[in-house]
């Protein structure tokens, strides 16, 4: 059963609780969502339900009609999302997991696993043990093959999988790998399900030759039942009649097991067709139908390949399907797992706190002053990116703990690859706003005077909202440059007195320079908003009083006025409506939509919850605490 909480309950009574039903033989798990917190409690006790719901902190009782308790929908309606490192698998995220069938020396393992990462692979595959059909084909390399993958693994920073074929060596191999594999043979081997899920770490099931769909869920609650809370199902093919593939794929069972399931679901097209020229069509039919990821086969030269050589991709073959998913990923409204890069990699190892926070641009960029005002009382280091997409690396990486980003300009508009990035990485949040005056300056060589200049270097959009101040001495021109800060230390590098730039005051005393005259934009009602970004785990900010949400609305007349009626019905007041195009889809759209967080929270959460109901797709993007302007 399923015990719903009160919002506002004490832990005191939460472990009362707890110890109710442990005491009469339950096991019990506690699952905190965003919206809610509940325990499961599962065991073969009878009891009547109304004992659990006079407790004190209880809501509601919810039976679990399924005879899979644990890894039923029922028992958790959130779909899950499994951590192994940092790969995240589940949830709006398609995780590619790539190797060979089997490791045969450390040159093959990691040529492979060099070939996976470029190509975009999150997880490194390799057979060490293999329960082959035949007695006489190549059984792995054992333990040496698992100290090989590991050893590829780490160079190329991949988690690494690999099967194992008996509870006597559940232990040992934890030790080597980051995720275990149990094989379609071994699915209904409980002794062995028993063993691994004991170990606690994230295991993938595959699917049996001839089980069915709810035989499969059985096995994963063996493995959920016995320690494990992170179960991913691999459907790889089932038998039938059918010769001229190596097995069927049942893609309909995609659909069907996450409607009953809160567990991801990953196909391995590879072991389901046996056949190279199939697998790629295969697996684009799988992210179609929903999968949450994919296993793959590759090899550098298949055709020495110790074995399934022939259904092992070449390594171009892998690298235009990883093209292909990247296309398809966001027409099924997902995106991609991608692995850190390594710039935010190195950023990471030179990072001296976690409280470091990352910006895009120089010393002295309009962004900085953002992450200062914004923790100004914190003492944090401001790491400085080249490009807003390093902001987002750094902080998915653990680099730095925040980010600082801007998200819209008072007179530019938009910063519409901001907003792209944040569909990009489902696994960043928006935790914070803040907003600040654009004061221009014209920053040179102390003594020089305006006339005696010849250039002047800004970035376009400075260079554009200074156009008055620009347009008064023809004179001088004006050179775009990429950034701001950037453009006051190529001034202070030439050492020519006759060229200046336009950039913030920090700027000016972060290079040494002096300001020739202040305050000369145009316009100046300039503010640019910046937001303030994070992992997905940190927690949503108490003091919240604003959302921003995205979404895709139904083919249908009247789609997006029924959106926005759902905002009305709970009154909640909207800040801003932009439509975006969706990647991969012509002529189709997002909507990016900002609301206040009314202090009456339910409200909020009812929209969220319709508008998940009635759109293509929804996601809440970030709840933060917006700020006043900035001076």
């Amino acid at each position: 059963m399923v015990i719903v909480l009160n919002r506002s309950i004490r832990e005191s009574d939460k472990a009362a609780i707890r110890s109710f039903l442990e005491g009469r033989g339950f096991r019990v798990r506690e699952i905190v969502g965003e919206e809610e917190t509940i325990l499961g409690a599962v065991g073969l006790v009878p009891i009547d339900f109304r004992e659990v719901e006079v407790l004190p902190g209880v809501d509601r009782v919810i039976p679990i009609s399924k005879p899979y308790k644990l890894a039923s929908r029922e028992f958790k309606k959130s779909d899950t999302v499994v951590q192994v490192g940092p790969v995240r698998i589940g949830g709006q995220r398609i995780a590619v997991i790539a190797g060979p069938c089997a490791v045969e020396s450390a040159e093959q393992i990691r040529e492979t696993a060099r070939i996976a990462r470029q190509s975009g692979a999150v997880m490194l595959r390799g057979g060490a043990f293999k329960p082959r059909t035949s007695p006489y084909s190549f059984q792995g390399l054992g333990e040496e093959g698992l100290k090989l993958l590991r050893e590829a693994g780490r160079a190329e920073g991949l988690p690494v999988v690999s099967e194992i074929v008996s509870a006597d060596f559940a232990e040992r191999m934890a030790e080597y790998v980051d995720m275990f594999q149990i094989g379609t043979r071994n699915m209904q081997n409980f002794d062995l399900l028993k063993r691994v899920g004991a170990i606690a770490k994230p295991v993938l099931l595959k699917r049996g030759l001839a089980a069915t769909v709810e035989d499969w869920l059985m096995a994963a609650e063996y493995l959920l039942a016995h320690g494990t809370d992170e179960v991913i199902l691999c459907e790889r093919g089932i038998r039938t009649f059918e010769t001229y593939t190596r097995n069927t794929l049942d893609i309909s069972a995609i659909p069907v097991v996450k409607k009953l399931s809160h567990l991801p679901v990953i196909v391995d097209p590879s072991h389901a067709t046996g056949i190279r020229d199939k697998v790629p069509p295969l697996a684009l039919a799988a992210i179609a139908a929903g999968a949450d990821g994919l296993l793959v086969e590759i090899h550098p030269r298949p055709e020495e390949a110790a074995s399934d050589g022939p259904q092992s991709l070449y390594p171009e073959q892998f690298e235009k399907l990883m093209r292909d998913i990247d296309v398809l990923a966001p027409v099924v409204g997902k995106e991609i797992a991608r692995l850190p890069e390594p710039e935010a990699i190195a950023l990471r190892s030179g990072s001296e706190s976690e409280g470091d926070v990352a910006f895009q641009g120089e010393r002295g960029a309009f962004s900085e002053i953002a992450v200062h005002r914004y923790f100004e009382r914190s003492g944090v280091r401001a790491v400085p990116c080249k490009r807003f997409r390093d902001v987002f690396e750094a902080v998915l990486s653990g680099g730095v703990r925040h980010g600082v980003i801007p998200i819209e300009n008072s007179l530019a508009g938009s910063i519409h690859e901001n907003y792209d990035l944040l569909i990009q990485y489902p696994d960043i949040r928006i935790i914070g706003e803040q907003k600040i005056r654009i004061i221009h300056n014209l920053i040179g060589f102390p003594g020089v005077g305006v006339d005696a200049l010849k250039r002047i270097y800004s970035h376009p959009q400075g260079l554009a909202q200074c156009a008055q101040f620009l347009e008064s001495y023809p004179a001088i021109e004006g050179v775009p440059y990429y950034d701001t800060a950037a453009s006051v230390a190529h001034v202070a590098r030439s050492k020519r007195p006759e060229w200046a730039a336009i950039a913030s005051a920090e700027a000016a005393a972060t290079y040494g320079l002096a300001i020739l005259k202040a305050g000369i934009e145009t316009n100046p009602r300039n503010y640019t908003r910046f937001f303030v970004i994070a992992r997905a785990e940190e927690p949503v900010p108490a003091d919240a009083n604003m959302a921003s949400v995205v979404f895709a609305t139904r083919d249908k007349p009247g789609a997006l006025f029924g959106c926005l009626q759902v905002l009305a019905d709970e009154s909640l007041n909207m800040h801003k409506l932009e439509s975006r195009p969706i990647l991969g889809r012509p002529w189709e759209y997002m909507f990016y939509v900002d609301v206040e967080i009314p202090e009456d929270r339910r409200r909020f959460e009812r929209a969220a919850e319709r508008l998940s109901a009635e759109t293509e797709s929804f996601r809440i993007l970030g709840r933060y605490r917006a700020h006043s302007l900035g001076t």
